[in-house]
């Protein structure tokens, strides 16, 4: 038989070892698609204003990244099409309705994940309340007790 001690040794080294870590693994995973979505976002928007100011005659001048926050002028004869990054290091050329539809769906997609994680965030989270209590009891420490209040009215 196992004693009070190793009992709460082994659930202390559960929640920090697992539930924990376990945790933090998602709420880095849902932090990275947020990212994702907000460049998704970007693209569009950018997509949106040079679609309101460009016509097909007219040359679009940029600055374009070559590396290292290295950038020159580059000049777009034909601004009607872009690539869009579709996912493992895959690109698409679009035409930009095309291109809004797609980053609609991508993000749309992606929220769906996001809202997974959460949800699976939550469940750890609950695990972790769950563990908590357990070692609470264990240990023989008082549950939390409502504190009295005011009434500041009278």
């Amino acid at each position: 038989m196992r004693s009070t001690e190793e009992k709460i040794l082994e659930y202390e080294t559960f929640l920090n070892d697992r539930l924990k870590e376990d945790l933090r693994k998602l709420l880095e995973q849902r932090d990275k698609i947020y990212e994702e979505i907000s460049e998704y976002c970007q693209l569009k928007s950018t997509i949106e204003k040079i679609q309101e100011e460009i016509t097909p005659e007219v040359v679009l001048k940029t600055k374009v990244d070559l590396g290292c926050n290295f950038y020159v002028q580059a000049n777009v004869s034909n601004p009607s099409m872009i690539c869009v990054a579709i996912g493992y290091g895959f690109f698409l050329e679009m035409t930009f309705p095309e291109a809004v539809m797609f980053i609609d769906k991508k993000t749309e997609s992606l929220q769906s994940r996001v809202s997974e994680l959460t949800q699976e965030a939550c469940r750890v989270k609950g695990h972790i309340k769950l563990v908590l209590e357990g070692l609470r009891e264990l240990q023989h420490i008082p549950g939390h007790s409502e504190k009295p209040y005011r009434d500041v009215l009278t």
